[in-house]
């Protein structure tokens, strides 16, 4: 992996545990992705990923309970009725531009999802889907 992408997501993550301004560390999905996969060692699977997206992990609700099954179109979260955006990049252009805010929303749905936050794996595995859902 380029280690300037690297460098970028973990200087956006910083920033934002710091409460510090994200415009300046702006990523792309695909850099999320190489980035998530280099912490892995591993490549990305996306079968896995929607798989992941779709079903219950021992809990109420799984990620397409808000997002829908093929997060081509907005969702509305399941408990507050919010509306949500699109998940996937091709659909939203803002998703998945900022590593600080994709780590944010990262954790809060991993654990209202599973009770725990992601592994970078399951996290590479859901964004190499999301990245293959096209118009």
């Amino acid at each position: 992996m380029n280690h300037s992408i690297f460098l970028r997501c973990l200087l956006a993550a910083l920033a934002a545990a710091a409460g510090l301004a994200q415009s300046a560390l702006a990523v792309t999905p695909a850099e999320l992705l190489s980035a998530y996969s280099a912490q892995t060692g591993a490549a990305a699977q996306p079968a896995r990923g929607q798989q992941f997206f779709n079903v219950t992990h021992g809990r109420e609700w799984s990620c397409a309970s808000c997002h829908g099954a093929m997060p081509v179109q907005g969702g509305k979260h399941a408990g507050t009725g919010k509306p949500i955006g699109a998940m996937a990049p091709a659909f939203n252009p803002d998703r998945f531009t900022d590593a600080a805010k994709t780590e944010k929303w990262f954790r809060r749905n991993c654990n209202d999802v599973m009770g725990r936050e992601c592994t970078a794996a399951e996290k590479a595995d859901v964004l190499s889907w999301l990245l293959t859902l096209k118009p």
